[in-house]
């Protein structure tokens, strides 16, 4: 079966954004980017939030093509082009978009007859509205955090109404140069 994973960047009091969606916080640099782009590499799936797949598809598609564009444009730009994306969307009902799968309804039944097909992991990128609502029913399998050395005070939570105690197993940690920490967990099944 394969796995969901939702990558975010945190703060480390909790929060993925500011109060009004702000991440200017958030520190990326080469390091960063090449070790994210192993991995997303070795996947060729992405879910997002409307939000997020508007952002994402409002970018990448022709950020190879820019005269300024960096070696993570380059490749991301060509993974974002091929990878299978999937969004959770109510506003999107209906709407057809090539290699995308919208999903506005159902939500546990769609994502478990996905998870149920061949492949490899599923990248559930940045989204705290649809990380929160899969998270709800339990859709997620382990998280891929990249801990800024930052509290922000408020924002929006990764971690929202919460009504049971999830225990989980830490697979990977990598501390980066800039002072960001990636920490890996899955759903500890035991």
């Amino acid at each position: 079966m394969r796995k969901i994973i939702s990558f975010m960047h945190i703060s480390l009091d909790g929060f993925v954004a500011g109060p009004q969606g702000e991440m200017d916080w958030i520190t990326i640099n080469e390091e960063i980017f090449d070790h994210v782009g192993q991995r997303i590499s070795q996947t060729d799936t992405a879910l997002y939030g409307r939000v997020t797949y508007e952002m994402m598809e409002n970018y990448w598609p022709t950020a190879a093509d820019k005269p300024n564009a960096s070696k993570h444009d380059k490749e991301h730009s060509q993974w974002y082009s091929q990878a299978h994306k999937i969004v959770l969307s109510q506003r999107l009902k209906g709407t057809s978009l090539s290699n995308t799968t919208i999903i506005s309804d159902s939500l546990t039944e769609h994502i478990n007859s996905i998870k149920n097909q061949p492949g490899g992991e599923i990248l559930l990128f940045g989204s705290p509205t649809a990380t929160h609502a899969m998270l709800e029913q339990n859709l997620i399998d382990g998280y891929w955090l990249f801990v800024n050395p930052v509290i922000l005070g408020q924002g929006i939570p990764l971690f929202a109404n919460i009504k049971e105690k999830t225990k989980l197993k830490l697979v990977n940690t990598k501390a980066f140069d800039c002072g960001v920490t990636e920490l890996s967990y899955i759903i500890d099944q035991a």
